[in-house]
């Protein structure tokens, strides 16, 4: 049975089950957040993910790419575009020259066309070397989640909110949750780079 907060101000959870809720979820935004940059990085594929981080100066205002075209991917090496609105497809080009992914798009006044060029092996291992860092970052804001956690369990503990045995069953509650979201973490890095180096 986990106790229950007897008096309300010196912590801002109220139960060991509320600290272990909030590491989790923070924990999921974490790997949501590396999936996210993953898929911008580039693999011997087209996806339309190459383009997420790439705006568009349209109506006066920066816009998404999707939010003026529609993306396909109508084959492995190719990403096409279809504007919206044809005024804008040589905006639509500039931005995607100069977003320095090394793609070079043409139109052919309706249509945008960016042929996704194959990696060199150099590249290949300078996208698995980025990868490995943004693993990293991912990995060391999940251990940092996990520290705040212990903390507040430890605060818990020294006002008396919670039992020695709350205490050290939600320490080893974290650090499986811990454990867990690593190991996702490293077997959406491993997915990513087998991906990267296929050839």
């Amino acid at each position: 049975m986990k106790s229950e907060q007897p008096q309300a101000g010196s912590s801002p959870f109220a139960t060991v089950v509320e600290v272990e809720k909030a590491a989790e979820t923070r924990m999921e935004k974490v790997i949501a957040d590396l999936q996210q940059g993953m898929a911008s990085v580039r693999t011997g594929r087209a996806s339309i993910h190459l383009l997420d981080g790439v705006t568009v100066e349209a109506y006066g205002s920066p816009m998404p790419l999707n939010h003026v075209a529609t993306l396909h991917v109508p084959e492995p090496t190719m990403i096409t575009l279809q504007p919206y609105d044809s005024s804008q497809i040589n905006a639509i080009e500039k931005a995607i020259r100069s977003a320095d992914l090394g793609l070079n798009p043409s139109n052919d006044g309706k249509l945008i066309r960016v042929p996704v060029p194959a990696l060199t092996e150099e590249r290949r291992r300078e996208m698995v070397k980025h990868l490995h860092h943004m693993a990293e970052d991912h990995r060391v804001a999940i251990r940092n989640i996990r520290r705040d956690s212990n903390e507040a369990l430890k605060k818990m503990l020294k006002d008396k909110l919670i039992s020695e045995d709350d205490d050290r069953r939600s320490h080893d509650s974290v650090q499986k949750l811990t454990d867990t979201f690593i190991s996702k973490l490293d077997s959406a890095a491993k997915t990513k780079e087998k991906e990267v180096m296929e050839i």
